[in-house]
């Protein structure tokens, strides 16, 4: 009986003998990167919207509209990218709803660079994207950081894991704090929404970080 027990182990051992895809993870993090840079880079060309109360989408509204797109269809390819470097890593029917989710993260961060705040489909794609994300960062990262070959980065995916669904959360409560009438989360409501974007964009490159490293040693 006991060495039945220890079979599914080895099996999911087996399922990570696979290393990550290399160029896909490469292009996760120079994705994650190019859309750090030009959220910074909105900041200097639209000074006129205050990041301490406009949220990100409100870029679309100013002259540079089209950096906003392009920041939002780098996310997407950096969610998507990723998917494919950890499709050898995430075996099973968990691993594929996982990845399920980070690609869907990425539909929602491509419809948002098509459908602007002043259309009616922003929304929708905002839900699907910010929603879909945290998701996938804590599933994907519990998954990896149980195997052996993730051990040594247990503690970064789960930090920067966790960060994710946090800032979630931290924009929700300021967005229905200022709903119901309490104005001084005008001050920090567009810091919570930015640092929703990097801490994203952070778990991705932790990750797909860790992957390369994964895939040198093998």
């Amino acid at each position: 009986m006991l060495h039945h027990r220890s079979l599914p182990h080895g099996n999911i051992a087996r399922m990570f003998e696979r290393p990550p895809n290399a160029p896909a993870a490469c292009v996760a993090m120079v994705a994650a990167v190019i859309v750090l840079l030009l959220l910074a880079s909105l900041h200097a060309l639209s000074p006129e919207f205050d990041p301490s109360w406009r949220v990100v989408s409100e870029y679309a509204n100013g002259q540079y509209a089209w950096v906003l797109s392009s920041m939002f269809v780098s996310w997407a390819v950096s969610s998507w990218a990723l998917a494919i470097a950890l499709w050898p890593q995430m075996a099973g029917i968990g691993g594929k709803i996982a990845l399920g989710f980070l690609v869907a993260a990425g539909v929602g961060e491509a419809m948002a660079s098509v459908f602007d705040i002043n259309h009616p489909l922003h929304n929708l794609s905002g839900m699907i994207g910010v929603l879909s994300l945290p998701i996938a960062a804590m599933l994907i990262s519990l998954r990896l950081s149980r195997t052996q070959e993730w051990a040594a980065a247990k503690r970064s995916l789960l930090w920067t894991a966790n960060l994710t669904w946090i800032s979630l959360v931290l924009l929700f409560a300021m967005l229905i704090i200022l709903l119901s009438g309490h104005k001084f989360t005008l001050h920090v409501v567009g810091w919570t929404n930015r640092l929703l974007v990097v801490a994203y964009c952070v778990w991705v490159l932790t990750v797909a970080g860790q992957g390369l490293r994964l895939r040198r040693q093998k």
